[in-house]
């Protein structure tokens, strides 16, 4: 895929972008959910690495082509856990992958960013730095946690073992490095209403500098 036909069109007016991301447990979604309440659209990276290995999608059935048939469960979608299992200890199945979704994946990304109608639009991604997803971004905003939260919150909510969050926080950049290429960090780390009040001041500043572009 070229350069050419993942470029975020130019011809639009409202195509500033904010980054969000965050390591596991951070609370990305609570905060995009907050955006999506001031009217502003959300793209997210993973719901949209869901979408591209949808039942008929290319991504599945290159998947299958590759896998076999064992990786779908009885509905007919993908047993993302079987497939975790498989690429976790074999590096050339798990860069195949890679090389298969990423595209896919950020190609459906530039299309919902150009797609979107609001003031300005959030691409929500965990991997937002790692990957390279910054530099579709005006200002990217980091959602800060220390790591004994991110475990606490991990461990309550996905029922998965410590070794397991450990393992996920390790193969994400270091809190130390998000917090140096962020524009911006909120402190998740507090009640709620406080989270919200800093999102509205955020979302000011972010109101402001859109509207600057467009003009």
């Amino acid at each position: 895929m070229s350069e050419q036909t993942i470029k975020l069109s130019s011809n639009k007016k409202n195509n500033w972008v904010l980054g969000l991301t965050g390591g596991i447990g951070c609370g990305k979604t609570a905060v995009s959910d907050m955006f999506e309440e001031l009217d502003i659209t959300i793209v997210d990276a993973d719901i949209i690495a869901r979408q591209v290995v949808e039942p008929k999608s290319c991504g599945l059935n290159a998947i299958i082509t590759h896998f076999g048939n064992t990786l779908l469960l009885s509905d007919g979608t993908l047993n993302r856990s079987a497939l975790r299992e498989r690429i976790f200890t074999n590096d050339a199945d798990k860069q195949w992958l890679n090389n298969l979704l990423h595209p896919l994946i950020r190609k459906k990304i530039v299309a919902d960013l150009n797609a979107a109608n609001s003031a300005y639009v959030v691409l929500v991604a965990p991997l937002l730095f790692e990957n390279g997803l910054d530099k579709y971004c005006n200002r990217t905003l980091l959602i800060d946690v220390p790591k004994n939260v991110q475990v606490e919150r991990t461990l309550k909510r996905d029922n998965v073992s410590l070794e397991q969050v450990n393992s996920i926080i390790a193969t994400q950049m270091s809190r130390e490095n998000k917090r140096k290429k962020a524009d911006d960090i909120l402190n998740n780390d507090r009640d709620l209403a406080l989270v919200k009040l800093s999102l509205r001041s955020l979302h000011t500043r972010y109101m402001q500098l859109a509207l600057k572009n467009a003009s």
